[in-house]
């Protein structure tokens, strides 16, 4: 796996001696992400130099630098633990507390107004609290990404993810909740026994089939909306940039075979979304027998992997095993989405080498560009539930922003965030 890493090296202050570390990292795998000066002296220069590379390479490339008679390695550190420590979100005041006279208003004994008012007329907590701005993340660990059912604990950075990206694109805040029980009913009493307060539920890497069970009983159970972002948040992504890639090669998606090899709680999500779509055929490989049966009730059909690659024209892969479709699986002119992260199931580079007409990874189809604005639209329209329609809207919205040379619109893009919001918000709005 590959990992960054910050390197601090000096070197000594001569005319080429820079170009010639930088050559040393080449001829070991290596590429430079970043350089920077950190400081100079009169004969010596300390650079940062930002890399990405395994534990192999990495040994190698130390020990070459230990030979360098023109540089020295000072010290190293990971980016991304760096960009941890501490966490990624904090709860700050949106109002300014600097006078007695603002205490009074805002705490106690101006609050017990509000309170009351609200006792009396419910609905006005959407217009004087944070509840239609707030969306509870909820986890009991048991699918965080690609890793598996590592616990809730270590999927806390994955949650505070989230929450940071709820803040910079949607102006909402995310609250991570995290569950240690792993059966379904505890999980959905859990979260029944906490909904109100929040305006809505988001629910977060919980393992298939469970978390099928736990988001169909919420959804029953509360009014206001449920969606587990690894379903849907996912398809809505997805079918953006597959409406983007089939326009570009000219393919008609919805008279298309599309293979979805893993049905879990992505790849489910992905094949419901595109049978709701329009596409009439999709197949669905997986090893359990449950989620072959959850697709055909679907309405979709079932099929071994080496069956979906011969006659699937689109490829979608959401399994988490890494190297699962081999680069002679691959037929001539197919779309080949090989989403699971951090390793993809073939490398877009391989598709395209053996006769892909068109290839990508995770990476380039990131699910941060679908849940904020879905969430975001929905609390604007104080809709009691997502639909089918809404998702349809926001995987339109995101084909419809591409720029021309890309799959999707840039993910940091507050624009393209606010759009898809609005999308959403209308159909949910129209559909009231």
């Amino acid at each position: 796996m590959q990992v960054p890493e910050v390197l601090v090296i000096e070197s000594q202050h001569r005319p080429g001696n820079l170009g010639r570390i930088l050559t040393a990292i080449g001829e070991c795998g290596i590429i430079v992400d970043h350089i920077s000066l950190v400081r100079r002296a009169q004969d010596k220069s300390v650079w940062e130099i930002t890399v990405e590379m395994d534990e192999a390479a990495g040994k190698q490339l130390y020990e070459r630098l230990a030979e360098l008679p023109y540089g020295r390695l000072l010290g190293r550190s990971d980016r991304v633990f760096d960009r941890h420590r501490g966490g990624k979100i904090e709860t700050i005041s949106k109002v300014p507390l600097d006078s007695i006279q603002q205490l009074r208003d805002l705490y106690t004994p101006g609050v017990a107004r509000v309170c009351l008012a609200i006792q009396k007329h419910p609905e006005k907590v959407w217009d004087y609290t944070n509840l239609g701005n707030t969306v509870g993340i909820i986890t009991n660990g048991t699918a965080i990404l690609g890793l598996g059912h590592i616990g809730a604990l270590p999927g806390l950075p994955v949650m505070e993810g989230k929450a940071m990206i709820y803040a910079k694109f949607a102006g909402i805040s995310g609250v991570p909740i995290l569950l240690t029980d792993t059966e379904p009913k505890k999980v959905i009493d859990a979260v029944l026994a906490i909904e109100s307060s929040f305006g809505a539920i988001h629910l977060e890497d919980i393992a298939a089939p469970a978390c099928f069970e736990i988001e169909e009983a919420l959804i029953k159970k509360l009014n206001k909306p449920v969606m587990q972002d690894d379903q849907h948040g996912t398809a809505v992504v997805t079918l953006g940039a597959l409406l983007t890639a089939s326009r570009r090669v000219h393919q008609d998606l919805k008279n298309s075979v599309v293979g979805q090899v893993g049905l879990g709680a992505a790849g489910i999500g992905i094949a419901s979304l595109l049978l709701r779509y329009g596409v009439k055929q999709v197949l669905g490989a997986d090893l359990r027998e449950e989620a072959l049966a959850r697709l055909e009730r679907l309405g979709g059909k079932r099929a071994s992997l080496e069956e979906l690659m011969q006659q699937a024209q689109i490829v979608i892969a959401t399994t988490g095993v890494k190297g699962l479709i081999k680069p002679d699986m691959v037929r001539t002119g197919q779309l080949i989405f090989a989403l699971s992260n951090p390793e993809a199931e073939i490398e877009p580079r391989s598709a395209l080498e053996h006769g892909a007409a068109f290839a990508t990874d995770g990476r380039s189809v990131n699910n941060a560009l679908g849940f904020p604005a879905l969430f975001r639209g929905a609390l604007d329209a104080r809709a009691k539930r997502f639909t089918q329609e809404m998702y349809l809207a926001a995987a339109d919205k995101l084909a419809e922003l591409a720029p021309p040379d890309e799959l999707l619109p840039h993910v940091l893009d507050k624009t393209v965030h606010v759009a898809v919001a609005e999308a959403v918000k209308q159909v949910a709005l129209k559909n009231q």
